[in-house]
């Protein structure tokens, strides 16, 4: 049987495509962490992972412990790292997989070495400073006590040295530097007492396109890897040729032509001005596809604006199809992507929402089938 026709296409070429491109960005002398995080921001973890592998990522970032096993499932041998680290339960799982964990408390420091004892193993982790994110992190007051109870753990290599920046795509850039300036300074402090970190890192998307003093030799770049660009990067700067990489789409289930004065959906909270063709959309709100979007947002329908009526609900949405007079039963609508010379883009959404494209991207539901496109 088959499925209902709402649908999101993940174009593998353009992801791929992106990739080069973020490469080219970086240069040579510093290496690429893609962050599949979140199941790759929404767009399917294990195959973009495959795709990004094959484009040149030296390193996979994720968030969790089980979203790194995931990718180990599924064949990715590069160095995963966890960006939120390491529960000391999850110990022997780190080992085991060979994963690379953030570290930012003793327990975990404890539970790890351990674990690595155990398995006559020397586990490498990335020792994360907290500059100013406020956030997982050791304070740079704290530092020095911290590498005082880490250096009993003869088990466990701080390999690399990470921080996060707050606000890197902001115009102004004093709390930026003051980050980065923090940072050289738990760099410095870490020498002093021995500690050779291999790898520097504290660029996402933004600082990496936006600061190249914070690339370091390792940058955790997600977003650009996926084409979201406009409320993630410092505007002003040279653009980055990267694309969107996922459009989300249904079809007219529905079309029906009404006289002015009738209300549409729940709450009645749209009533028509005139003799209007109304098309319902099955896609809601369980979909990802948000209620706030009621009487606020547009879709595209043979390449032309038609505007939401009324409420959003679970499973249907209902546009205004009555400047499209082409429109039809069956036409394919593109609530994220392009049709024609027309585009919704997730930063567009996401600004009718008062958020950002990532929380766009990653709320598409799982009961919404991904198609990837090569």
């Amino acid at each position: 049987m088959s499925a209902r026709p709402t649908w999101v296409e993940i174009s593998l070429a353009r992801l791929a495509a992106n990739c080069r491109a973020v490469k080219q960005l970086i240069g040579t002398d510093t290496q690429l962490m893609a962050v599949v995080k979140a199941d790759a921001y929404g767009h399917g973890a294990p195959r973009c992972a495959q795709v990004l592998a094959a484009a040149g990522a030296d390193w996979f970032g994720v968030a969790l412990i089980e979203e790194a096993l995931e990718l180990r499932a599924d064949g990715i041998t590069q160095p995963i790292f966890c960006l939120g680290g390491a529960w000391p339960e999850q110990a022997e799982t780190v080992i085991r997989h060979q994963l690379t964990p953030a570290l930012f408390t003793i327990e975990s420091a404890a539970a790890l070495n351990h674990a690595a004892q155990q398995s006559h193993q020397t586990l490498a982790v990335h020792l994360k400073v907290d500059t100013g994110m406020g956030r997982y992190g050791v304070p740079l007051a704290d530092l020095p006590a911290f590498l005082d109870a880490f250096s009993p753990f003869e088990h466990l290599r701080i390999d690399g040295l990470m921080t996060h920046l707050a606000n890197a795509d902001d115009a102004d850039h004093a709390h930026t530097n003051q980050q980065i300036a923090a940072y050289q300074t738990a760099w410095q402090m870490m020498r002093a007492r021995g500690y050779q970190p291999t790898w520097q890192h504290l660029a996402n998307s933004a600082a990496a396109h936006g600061h190249a003093t914070a690339r370091g030799n390792l940058v955790r770049v997600g977003a650009l890897l996926y084409g979201l660009t406009g409320d993630v990067l410092q505007r002003g700067l040279p653009d980055v040729n990267v694309q969107p990489v996922l459009s989300l789409h249904s079809r007219i289930a529905f079309l029906k032509t009404v006289p002015a004065g009738v209300t549409i959906g729940y709450g009645a909270t749209f009533t028509t001005t005139r003799t209007s063709r109304i098309a319902t959309i099955p896609i809601g709100y369980a979909d990802g596809y948000r209620r706030d979007l009621s009487n606020r947002g547009v879709v595209l329908i043979r390449g032309a604006r038609a505007p939401i009526v009324g409420r959003v609900s679970m499973d249907l949405t209902m546009v205004d199809a009555t400047d499209i007079p082409a429109a039809a039963f069956g036409d394919e609508v593109v609530l994220l992507g392009e049709q024609g010379a027309a585009t919704m883009r997730a930063e567009e959404l996401a600004a009718l929402l008062d958020t950002v494209s990532y929380e766009v991207v990653t709320g598409i539901s799982a009961r919404v089938p991904h198609l990837y496109r090569s």
